[in-house]
């Protein structure tokens, strides 16, 4: 086991299987142009051998699959097929879901019970007006049909100061309604955002600000969480949860325990850092010679998470998974 001085190691691994996405949402992509697959993606097979790989160097317990969008993946089928006989104990995917009815099937039958739906709006122009792509209503759809399904639900949303912090309410009413567990995400300072500062501060809606505009509606209260949840999490009694990942307002660098795996075979292991490490050749090589190779990378993967709190970084969300 690999562990820092502030007793953080890996438990949970977010693989991107491409980097692609049918969305181009303008807190991610600022020109407008919808991210597509990265040259010299990992294989599927490879894939799944990272994850068994990290499972026994870095004891990682935890999956989320995520993207880009996974769900327009090639790999997709051929990953889902593998990934539920792996032994882990929580499996998950983050997913605009658009494509979720169509690809429900594969999940159910891979064994996966929980996803994270990305949904900034219920407002079908704001919708257009943030994704610059999809259509809501295959969105809630998609997600009906999981729910009927038995898969449990929360949903992401990123507030934005000029585009969507009318629908904090309406969203999160519409979630307790339905059983599904919204999770605001504030704005992080990733991408183009990273060295904007004027631009950040002109969309960042913070924690204080969300539970004002909550509270004029709803009492809540602050319910526990894990010691390693990114999100604060709170409670409508007689109604549901909702949550905040306040990585500005509420950091919490300092119980991460999370690593990525990129499409392209990057270990990440902190969205703050520039520095990534590649492991795309060890994938392809015997167990015995790729995992002393891949403990090495992990203890410098692991020394690049931040002490205390985010402080920005050039990396664009949507490579590397949410």
């Amino acid at each position: 086991m690999i562990v820092d001085r502030q007793g953080r190691r890996f438990r949970n691994l977010r693989i991107s299987l491409t980097s692609a996405c049918n969305y181009a949402c303008t807190y991610c992509v600022p020109d407008g142009k919808r991210l597509v697959a990265a040259r010299n993606e990992l294989s599927a097979e490879a894939m799944i051998r990272g994850v068994e790989y990290l499972i026994e160097a870095a004891g990682i317990e935890r999956l989320r699959i995520t993207g880009g969008e996974p769900l327009v993946s090639p790999r997709f089928e051929r990953f889902m097929s593998r990934v539920g006989r792996m032994g882990l104990a929580d499996i998950s995917l983050t997913t605009n879901a658009q494509l979720l009815s169509r690809k429900l099937p594969i999940l159910l039958d891979a064994g996966i019970r929980r996803i994270n739906v990305s949904l900034d709006t219920l407002d079908p122009s704001a919708f257009r007006a943030i994704a610059r792509g999809g259509d809501l209503a295959t969105v809630l759809e998609g997600m009906e049909q999981a729910r009927a399904a038995g898969l449990q639900i929360k949903v992401n949303m990123v507030p934005l100061l000029d585009r969507n912090l009318d629908q904090v309410v309406p969203l999160l009413d519409y979630c307790l309604e339905r059983g599904y567990e919204l999770r605001f995400i504030e704005l992080m300072r990733m991408g183009h955002l990273a060295n904007d500062a004027n631009g950040f501060h002109r969309q960042f809606v913070s924690l204080d600000r969300l539970l004002s505009l909550i509270g004029a509606h709803h009492e809540y209260q602050q319910a526990d969480a894990p010691v390693d949840a990114t999100a604060v999490r709170y409670r409508i009694p007689g109604k549901g949860y909702f949550g905040v990942i306040a990585n500005e307002s509420v950091p919490f660098c300092r119980t991460c325990s999370r690593l990525r795996l990129s499409s392209t075979g990057w270990l990440h292991g902190c969205l703050s850092s520039s520095n990534r490490h590649y492991v795309g050749d060890l994938l392809d090589k015997p167990r015995h010679q790729s995992l002393p190779a891949l403990q090495r990378l992990l203890v410098k993967a692991l020394d690049d998470k931040q002490a205390v709190a985010f402080s920005g970084g050039a990396t664009v969300m949507k490579i590397i998974g949410g």
